[in-house]
């Protein structure tokens, strides 16, 4: 029986480092970028539709943040990147 769980604890880390931890690409409110600004962003960038991106641009305007992805550390830094150079604000968390 430890072996089997062995071979199941090697299975997991040998997963976690093909595919690393998921994380969170999230989006912060600021005072500087319109909503047509943010939603084109979040259809272009993160694929959203347009009314999953207009909700989360609601959500970053009231709540201060919203995830607007999740995936590993390199599937999202290409993305926040981009919208960091779009002149949002954006972490990985």
């Amino acid at each position: 029986m430890a072996h089997l769980h062995e071979q199941q604890e090697a299975l997991l880390v040998e997963l976690l480092c093909e595919n690393g931890p998921q994380r969170e690409l999230l989006l912060h409110n600021d005072d500087v970028n319109t909503f047509d600004h943010v939603i084109r962003s979040l259809v272009e960038i993160c694929s959203h539709d347009p009314i999953q991106a207009e909700q989360c641009a609601w959500i970053v305007h009231y709540n201060g943040r919203c995830s607007v992805k999740r995936g590993t550390f390199d599937s999202l830094e290409p993305l926040c990147v981009a919208l960091l150079d779009r002149g949002l604000s954006a972490t990985i968390q």
